[in-house]
Formats: structure tokens, C-alpha cells, sequence
């Protein structure tokens, strides 16, 4: 079985993707290889974020490797917070104590959205890949609302407060299983997985 990298230290995320990949490749984490140190993640759109974190660790260890970054786009905010989704709180230092990152980043989300009756908001995920030496990209998008309060212990992130187009829970209400079928990671790493096979 060939080896790939993900170069992330997420657990929920790699649990996810593994859970998608199968047997098709044997996933690799930053952890397996021995890699502790922060990658570069500072670029403009999440499409060279992923490519960025792609490349520096294909330039470093000479694997074949992919990335992803994931963006949560809200129609009111302009797009935002976007490719600041993950540290969008941090931005303004507005961290109280010790709370957690994800906790404070929708606590923001939610005072910015006080009594906006516009609620669209979609995910999207990109892939970059490197394999062989050439680089490929896989997108994956799932348009929701974003409800006025947190729902479900599941998930990660904005999942408490992300209820896609269609259903009546949040991800976060949802079990993985059902969360790996509709989810824009999921969309992007079903493109992500049929292309691998092709290349297996």
C-alpha cells in the first residue's frame, strides 16, 4: 500500500479523511514522520494555504503529501471570516481567558450576526495534492445557514452553528457517518479519493 502524508496535526480532521480514504492509500500523519514544527499557513486564499502546506513538506521530506484548509463564508459578512475562519477571534484579540479558540471564534460569529435576518453562510474545502511532482487541487462546498445558537456536541469548529441547506440539524447534531456523506470536506475528499484510485 502506498504511503501518502497529511500534512495536518488535526486529529478530527485526519479521523474524517481516513475514514473516507479506506484502504487506498495508507494516510500518514505530520506525527508519523516525525515533523513537530508549525507550518507556514499565511497566505491570502485558503487555495495557497493548502498548496503552501503542501509544498513544505514535500520540499522537505521528498513525499508525496496533500493539505487542505477550510474556510466558513457568510453571505452578511462579505465573505468572511474566510480564510480566517480558524483563527478569526484571534484577529482582534478577542479571547477571554482561557477559552478555547473554537469557542471564542463563535461566540464572535454569533455577536457579529445579532439580529441579522440574512443567515446564508457555505463551507468550502480545498485539497492540494502533490504527488509525483505535480500538484492538483479538489474542492468541496456546502451551503447552509448559521442559526442563532449552538446545537450539538459532535463535530469541530463552527459545526454547533452550521445547519446545512436541506436538514434541520447542525454538524455538530449529527453523527460522523452522516456528516462524511453531505459535508464539503467529504465532497472534496470524494474527488480527492476517485483520483487517487486512478492513480493507485
Amino acid at each position: 500500500m502506498k504511503e501518502l502524508v497529511f500534512a495536518t496535526r488535526n486529529a478530527n480532521k485526519a479521523r474524517e479523511i481516513q475514514d473516507l480514504v479506506k484502504g487506498s492509500y495508507k494516510l500518514l500523519s505530520l506525527n508519523d514522520i516525525g515533523f513537530e514544527e508549525d507550518i507556514p499557513e499565511n497566505q491570502p486564499t485558503i487555495e495557497q494555504n493548502a498548496l503552501q502546506k503542501a509544498r513544505y513538506i514535500n520540499n522537505l521530506f521528498q513525499i508525496d503529501c496533500f493539505a487542505e484548509d477550510t474556510s466558513l463564508e457568510v453571505e452578511a459578512l462579505h465573505g468572511w471570516p474566510g480564510v480566517y475562519s480558524a483563527r478569526f477571534a484571534e484577529l482582534t484579540n478577542e479571547i477571554i481567558n482561557n477559552e478555547n479558540i473554537s469557542d471564542a471564534n463563535i461566540r464572535k460569529l454569533l455577536n457579529l450576526m445579532h439580529e441579522v435576518s440574512n443567515r446564508k453562510a457555505r463551507f468550502r474545502t480545498i485539497i492540494a495534492l502533490i504527488l509525483s511532482g505535480k500538484e492538483y487541487f479538489f474542492e468541496g462546498i456546502v451551503e447552509g445557514n448559521i442559526i442563532t445558537e449552538r446545537r450539538g456536541s459532535y463535530g469541530f469548529g463552527y459545526d454547533p452553528v452550521f445547519q446545512p441547506s436541506g436538514y434541520q440539524l447542525t454538524f455538530a447534531e449529527m453523527p460522523l457517518n452522516q456528516k462524511n456523506r453531505i459535508s464539503h470536506r467529504a465532497m472534496a475528499v470524494n474527488k480527492f479519493v476517485k483520483f487517487l484510485e486512478t492513480h493507485s
